[in-house]
């Protein structure tokens, strides 16, 4: 079993992230170590296990500290899929707050997908946004999110 292997770490792109409060929750359960990572100021819960991070508003300020540190003892909470791509490159696991994780496997075909609707959105095109946020939403992330910590903290051999 690998001792040196850093701490586990759940980083979250929080600015406009609908489950922070699922993240707390879930952290607190398995006693991993929470990252929020903002443009400007959230209030986070008083506990040692959570910490505050704001960047400048400069562009991708949160993205770029967050890919920097990203590696396998890494679960980064993101909706950006540029951000979920350089993540899982430096070998974090990745899921978005709907509680669809990001994966190698997958991750093309998000990149492409987002591209496709940035052509169409600059030509004009009428192509509203994603759909709401909702309960089943909320519960999946849930799940995922139980499931990628308990895989975090599984011990590498």
């Amino acid at each position: 079993m690998q001792t040196d292997r850093p701490a586990p770490l759940i980083l979250v792109d929080a600015d406009a992230c609908p489950v922070k409060d699922e993240v707390y929750r879930v952290a607190e359960r398995y006693g991993v170590a929470v990252t929020i990572v903002a443009n400007s100021f959230i209030r986070i819960p008083d506990d040692p296990l959570i910490d505050r991070v704001i960047v400048s508003d400069g562009f991708d300020a949160a993205d770029d500290w967050i890919a920097e540190r990203a590696g396998d003892h890494v679960l980064v909470i993101t909706a950006d899929i540029l951000l979920a791509e350089r993540c899982l490159a430096a070998g974090a696991a990745v899921l978005g707050p709907k509680g669809v994780p990001f994966t190698t496997a997958s991750i093309g075909n998000a990149v492409a997908t987002r591209a496709i609707m940035a052509d169409l959105r600059a030509g004009g095109e009428q192509i509203g946004g994603p759909a709401p946020f909702t309960r089943a939403d909320r519960s999946r992330f849930l799940q995922a999110m139980d499931a990628a910590v308990r895989r975090l903290n599984k011990p590498r051999e």
